[in-house]
């Protein structure tokens, strides 16, 4: 049942987790560079100043939005036992998902 809509929001938990576990070496390297120092910290800001970076991070504020939703979906199908209305709420995650991502599209820029 590829075409199935549960299928494809099974594949964007995964998807969005796997992209947020990507983005942790990153994290974790402005982390080290803020022990460094002041200076090295300074230009890494400066370089998140790049719209190519704001992009990036609206970008990764979507998966994380995804990957949040996709999980409460998920806690909803199995603490509320729901069966029917499935599809409703995926559509509602990733409603809640997108919308998510744009607030951040609109307060990062």
């Amino acid at each position: 049942m590829r075409n199935h809509p549960a299928y494809w929001a099974f594949i964007a938990h995964r998807a969005s987790g796997l992209g947020l576990a990507l983005f942790l070496p990153l994290h974790f390297l402005a982390l080290g560079l803020a022990i460094e120092g002041e200076a090295r910290l300074e230009t890494f800001i400066r370089w998140t100043d790049n719209p190519l970076v704001k992009l990036a991070e609206t970008i990764l504020m979507g998966l994380l939005a995804v990957h949040l939703a996709g999980g409460l979906r998920l806690l909803l199908l199995e603490f509320a036992g729901l069966t029917q209305g499935q599809q409703n709420a995926i559509a509602a995650s990733f409603g809640f998902a997108m919308a998510l991502a744009l607030v951040f599209l609109v307060v990062s820029f």
